[in-house]
C-alpha cells in the first residue's frame, strides 16, 4: 500500500464505484430539504460541471464580430459576421449554438468573459490540474475543489459522497476527496444493473462482513468505508428502476446521453449534489472549423435539452450547470487552419431563470500576453460564487483566499 500514492488510491476507488450517496445533509442544504418537505421532492441545490477538454477556443465560441483584430489575425478560421448569433452590438454566439441563444434570450444563460488565472500554464495536464484543484501553485494534487468542499461540509459522514462522474472511467481531480471515494461511471445502465445484482446477490453478506472489519491503516480504512458506500449505492440504484426516464427528447450524442442521465437522476431524487461530465476534442490545432462547430452544436443541443427537462420536472430553480476548459486559444490562427494553446477564455452557466446575462470584463485585444488574451476574471472568483452563493459552503478555506464574487447566481 505504501507504494501507491493517495491520488492513485482515490482515483482507483472512484473508478471502482466504491461510494455511498446516502449521507446526512447538513448546513444550508439540510434546511432547504426541510423547507421543501411539504412539496414532496428535494429542494437541495445541485451543481453540474461540464468540462470542455482540450482547451476551448473562446473567440470562436463567443465571437467578437465587431473587432478588426480578430478578423485580421484569423483570415481563415474566424466566424463570418453575418453568421454570428448576435447577443449585443459587440459579440455573439457561434452559429451552431442555437440552444444557447434561446437560453440567453430566456435569461438563463450567464456568460463570464475573460476567465483565467495569473501566469497561465499552456500545458493541458498542468492547466487542467490547476482548474480542477483551484491551487495554481501546487505540484502535488491530493484533492480537488469539490472534493475539499464536500469533505468540509459532510465531515460527519466520511464514508459517503455527494458527487458523481458520468461517462468516464476515472474520477476527475475536481471530485477527488481525502475521505471518500467518488464513483466514475462510464456506462450508467450497466452500473445500475450490476449494482442491483450486488445488492441482492449471495455476495452481499460476505462483503458487508468485510466492510465492517476495522483496519489498522488509514488507506485500508478508507477502502473499508468505500466498500460500505458501494453497498449503499447498490441499494439506491436498485430502487431507481426506470423512474429516471426523460420527458424531453435528448440528442443522440455522447453529451446528450450524459446529461439525460444526470437529468433522470435529479428527477428521481438521487442524492448526489454535484455531477461531473466531460466533452472531449477541443484541442483544435488543425482544420478547426468543422470539428469545433460539431462540438459546440453537441454542447448547445444537449444543454438545451437538459434545461427543458429541468423545466418539465420543475427543477429549474434547483440546478446550475457550469462549463469550464483548461485554457482558451491564441488570438492568431496557425498555419494548419487551427489555433494553438492560449490563456483567457469564456465560461458559461445555465442558471435559474432571471440570472443570465454578461459578467466579467472582455479581455483587451490591444494588450496581449505573447499573443494571448490576458484574463480579467480569476476562475477562483467563479468557484467562490458557486460555493458561497449556490452551495452554501464558505469558499475562503476551500480556495485558500478571498476572491471577489461574480454575480451570476442568486444568494
Amino acid at each position: 500500500m505504501s507504494r501507491i500514492s493517495r491520488r492513485q488510491l482515490l482515483t482507483g476507488l472512484g473508478a471502482a464505484g466504491c461510494i455511498s450517496f446516502s449521507g446526512q445533509i447538513p448546513g444550508l442544504w439540510r434546511r432547504a430539504m426541510l423547507d421543501a418537505a411539504e412539496s414532496g421532492k428535494s429542494a437541495e441545490r445541485i451543481l453540474v460541471l461540464v468540462q470542455l477538454a482540450g482547451g476551448n477556443d473562446g473567440l470562436n465560441t463567443l465571437v467578437p464580430f465587431t473587432n478588426d483584430v480578430y478578423y485580421r489575425e484569423r483570415p481563415a478560421v474566424a466566424i463570418a459576421r453575418d453568421r454570428v448569433l448576435k447577443l449585443n452590438d459587440r459579440c455573439g454566439l457561434h452559429p451552431a449554438m442555437g440552444e444557447f441563444r434561446r437560453l440567453y434570450d430566456e435569461g438563463r444563460l450567464a456568460i463570464v468573459e475573460g476567465v483565467g488565472y495569473p501566469q497561465p500554464d499552456r500545458s493541458h495536464f498542468r492547466s487542467m490540474d490547476i482548474w480542477q484543484s483551484a491551487h495554481p501553485s501546487a505540484t502535488d494534487f491530493r484533492d480537488g475543489w469539490i472534493g475539499r468542499s464536500l469533505d468540509r461540509e459532510f465531515q460527519r459522514d466520511a464514508g459517503s459522497s455527494e458527487s458523481l462522474a458520468l461517462g468516464t472511467d476515472r474520477t476527475p481531480l475536481s471530485l477527488l476527496s481525502q475521505t471518500r471515494a467518488v464513483p466514475a461511471i462510464e456506462d450508467f445502465q450497466q452500473y445500475r444493473i450490476t449494482g442491483a445484482a450486488l445488492a441482492s446477490g449471495s455476495t452481499r453478506r460476505p462483503l458487508e462482513k468485510l466492510a465492517a472489519e476495522s483496519s489498522g491503516t488509514s488507506e485500508l480504512d478508507f477502502i473499508r468505508r468505500g466498500l460500505i458506500g458501494a453497498l449503499e449505492t447498490a441499494d439506491r440504484l436498485g430502487q431507481l428502476g426506470d423512474r429516471n426516464s426523460s420527458l424531453e427528447a435528448f440528442p443522440a450524442t455522447g453529451m446528450g446521453r450524459k446529461l439525460q442521465t444526470v437529468a433522470g437522476l435529479i428527477a428521481a431524487d438521487f442524492p448526489a449534489r454535484v455531477y461531473f461530465v466531460s466533452l472531449d476534442g477541443f484541442d483544435t490545432h488543425a482544420q478547426q472549423l468543422a470539428g469545433h462547430q460539431a462540438l459546440l452544436a453537441e454542447l448547445s443541443d444537449a444543454v438545451g435539452a437538459f434545461a427543458k427537462e429541468l423545466d418539465a420536472h420543475r427543477r429549474s430553480d434547483q440546478v446550475v450547470l457550469l462549463t469550464f476548459s483548461e485554457f482558451g486559444r491564441r488570438v492568431a490562427e496557425n498555419g494548419s487552419l487551427g489555433t494553438d494553446h492560449g490563456a483567457a477564455s469564456v465560461l458559461f452557466a445555465l442558471t435559474p431563470p432571471g440570472h443570465g446575462g454578461f459578467h466579467g470584463t472582455p479581455p483587451s485585444f490591444d494588450k496581449l500576453d505573447d499573443g494571448d488574451l490576458i484574463h480579467t476574471v480569476d476562475f477562483r472568483s467563479v468557484y467562490a460564487t458557486v460555493l458561497d452563493r449556490w452551495l452554501g459552503i464558505p469558499s475562503r478555506e476551500i480556495l485558500a483566499g478571498e476572491f471577489a464574487p461574480v454575480p451570476f447566481l442568486p444568494g
